[in-house]
C-alpha cells in the first residue's frame, strides 16, 4: 500500500507528525519564533535519521539514536529550547560543538541565512565522529545547506579553529554534555554573544552564558536535561 502524498512530497502520516509536533511546542510555550518555526517545516528530520530507522520516529518528541555511534539526534523539545534561548538573526556565524547527522546544524543554518548575502559558511560545526562527520556532510548537501555550513572533524571543546583565543563566534551551542564550560569556547565567543552548553554530570543542566567583556559572563542555569557526554580535551575523557 502506498502512502497518499501532498505537495510537498511527504507523506501524509509524516507531514501530519510534524504538524502535530509543532502545535505542542507551541501550546507548551516552548516555540516562540516564527523563523524557528519555519526552520522546522523546512527542514525534513526524517532525512537525517539513519538509514535503517523508521521514518515514523521523525516527529516523535524524543531523542534517535544514530547507530552504533553512541550518540543521538536530540528530541525536537530539547533542540527548540536550545535554538530559542540563542535568540538567531540573520547572518550571525554560529558554532555548534557535536554535528551529529547534521540536524541541528541544517537548523542553525536555515535561520541565519534567511536574507543573508554572506559568501563563506555562516555556521561551523566540529564533530569528532569520522563516520557522522561523513553523515553529516551528506545530509546537508542533501537538504541544500552544504555552502551555509561547515562540517569539520576535531576535538570540539577545544573550539574551532582549536585553541583559537580570538572571538569569533556571535553564538555558541553544545549538544553534548559538558563538565563545565569549555574555556577556548568561552574565548571564541564574542563579547554580546551567547552560547548554550549542558552542564553536568550524567544528568545535565541547560546553562546560558552571555559575554558582557573578555572574561566576565552573565549566567544562567535552566532546564535538567540529559545529553550524551561531550569527549574531549576540555572536557570528559574517552572510555
Amino acid at each position: 500500500m502506498t502512502s497518499k502524498t501532498r505537495g510537498n512530497d511527504l507523506p501524509d502520516f509524516l507531514e501530519d507528525s510534524r504538524l502535530a509536533l509543532i502545535t505542542s511546542l507551541k501550546s507548551e510555550g516552548i516555540l516562540k519564533s516564527k523563523i524557528i518555526e519555519e526552520a522546522l517545516l523546512r527542514i525534513p528530520r526524517e532525512e537525517f535519521l539513519p538509514e535503517d530507522t523508521p521514518k515514523s520516529l521523525a516527529y516523535i518528541d524524543e531523542p534517535v539514536a544514530l547507530g552504533t555511534t553512541g550518540q543521538t539526534i536530540s528530541a525536537p523539545h530539547m533542540i527548540v529550547i536550545m535554538l530559542e534561548e540563542l535568540d538567531l538573526k540573520p547572518d550571525l556565524r554560529v558554532l555548534e560543538v557535536g554535528a551529529g547527522s547534521g540536524y541541528n546544524a541544517a537548523l542553525l543554518s536555515y535561520v541565519v541565512s534567511r536574507g543573508s548575502s554572506a559568501r563563506s559558511p555562516l555556521v561551523v560545526t566540529v564533530e569528532r565522529n569520522p563516520d557522522l562527520v561523513k553523515l553529516a556532510r551528506k545530509n546537508l548537501e542533501q537538504v541544500g545547506l552544504s555552502s551555509v555550513c561547515q562540517v569539520v572533524q576535531g576535538d570540539g571543546s577545544l573550539g574551532y579553529p582549536q585553541e583559537s583565543k580570538e572571538e569569533l563566534y556571535d553564538r555558541i551551542i553544545v549538544t553534548a554534555g559538558a563538565p563545565r564550560v569549555p574555556v577556548f569556547l568561552k574565548k571564541q565567543l564574542k563579547v554580546g554573544g551567547i552560547m548554550a552548553v549542558p552542564v553536568g554530570g550524567s544528568y545535565q543542566k541547560l546553562t546560558i552564558l552571555k559575554k558582557k567583556s573578555n572574561d566576565d559572563f552573565d549566567q544562567r542555569r535552566t532546564v535538567d536535561c540529559v545529553f550524551v557526554p561531550l569527549i574531549g580535551t576540555d572536557a570528559h575523557s574517552q572510555g
